[in-house]
């Protein structure tokens, strides 16, 4: 094997390539990288039994072939190279990277004992790659991060014609995105669940692309979703599972509702919550004009805020966890934050406005448990 590629363009293959492999993989084989090079186009891919990744990139091929090599140390040596051409080629258990005056020489792994990866599905349908990255980073904050519980670490992915809609809870939060899409076949129907961090992970990874294609395997054994966009291709393993049946905890009444700028309510969640120690809440008060934030009580420190806010029916005081809070805030991607209450027992449903009269953006929402206040 021997090829000659520019250095950026190799380092961010490795790089994208390589963002999945495990750091304590249960082979040594799996923390290699394939590179496969034939006919102009190199080929690298990464496999741990879960998560696959393959990006190929136009390369000056002297000699096809293929080797393993340790993936992270190929990313590190990669990033650090000089900016200028690298050629690699194989020399015997070796493969040597030659760019500028800098050169290196890698172990290779046994390429036989490689796994195959497994096969991308047929494409189920595309989208937009920046609104596809949009909606699931909106999303994916609300998964829950308790492996032992891994049906809520991830994120329940629901297509009906022509369109899909993202859901994720970890019990405290709720955050439901819809959005549009080409389906390949119109009417059809499907649903899965895929890990969070690696949806959230592999759509950021592929937001630069004009199309993302979407493909859910049909068959019963396969359980696989994959994504491609340009020259990159991952597919993942569903989650086994039933996602809890969220529709009904969606409100569809309130008894009050409160707009707020959202820089300004995310901002001074901040500052109020520095005297916040951990689990503490940071109470809000809705009032006729206004909205009074405080944190802190009795002989501890203590802050309070207050800023305009437009309140429509009656006062409420209602707490939450900040951090919570300002996930929902800021993933909202709206100048103005409308906030839907019922009781101060009861969640709330955030949702963004382009305006301050405007109408709810309501193809994200994000419902947040309010912590309980003593005496309440």
């Amino acid at each position: 094997m021997e090829f000659r590629v520019e250095r950026d363009v190799l380092a961010e293959a490795v790089a994208w390539a390589a963002r999945s492999l495990p750091t304590r993989p249960p082979v040594p084989v799996l923390a290699g990288l394939l590179l496969e090079a034939a006919e102009g186009e190199l080929v690298l891919s990464g496999f741990d039994y879960e998560v696959s990744a393959r990006v190929a990139v136009a390369a000056d091929v002297a000699e096809p072939g293929r080797a393993l090599v340790s993936g992270r140390l190929l990313a590190d040596i990669t990033r650090s190279l000089p900016q200028t051409s690298v050629r690699v080629a194989s020399d015997g258990s070796k493969v040597v990277l030659r760019c500028g005056g800098s050169r290196f020489s890698l172990l290779t792994l046994p390429v036989e004992e490689y796994p195959a990866l497994p096969a991308m599905p047929s494409a189920s349908g595309a989208l937009s790659g920046d609104a596809f990255a949009r909606a699931v980073a909106q999303v994916s904050v609300a998964a829950g991060r308790d492996d032992t519980l891994p049906v809520l670490t991830g994120v329940r992915v629901e297509i009906g014609g022509e369109r899909i809609v993202l859901a994720a809870t970890d019990r405290y939060r709720l955050a439901v995105r819809e959005l549009q899409w080409t389906p390949e076949q119109s009417g059809m129907s499907a649903v899965a669940l895929v890990p969070a961090r690696t949806l959230a992970d592999t759509a950021r990874s592929l937001s630069s692309g004009e199309k993302v294609i979407v493909a859910l395997s049909s068959g019963d054994g396969d359980n696989l979703i994959g994504f491609e966009g340009g020259a990159r291709r991952t597919t993942t393993r569903l989650l086994d599972g039933e996602f809890p049946k969220y529709q009904p905890l969606l409100p569809t009444e309130s008894a009050s509702v409160a707009v707020v700028a959202t820089g300004a309510l995310s901002d001074a969640v901040k500052r109020v919550a520095l005297v916040a120690e951990r689990n503490t809440p940071v109470r809000l008060t809705f009032s006729d004009g206004s909205v009074s934030l405080e944190a802190g009580t009795g002989d501890d420190a203590q802050a309070s805020e207050t800023l305009e806010a437009q309140v429509d029916g009656e006062d409420i005081t209602i707490a939450f966890n900040p951090g919570y809070l300002l996930d929902g805030l800021g993933a909202l991607d709206a100048p103005y934050a409308q906030l839907a209450f019922t009781t101060p027992t009861k969640p709330a449903v955030l949702m963004g406005r382009s305006t301050a009269d405007a109408e709810p953006e309501r193809e994200y929402r994000y419902l947040l448990m309010p912590v309980r206040l003593s005496g309440a």
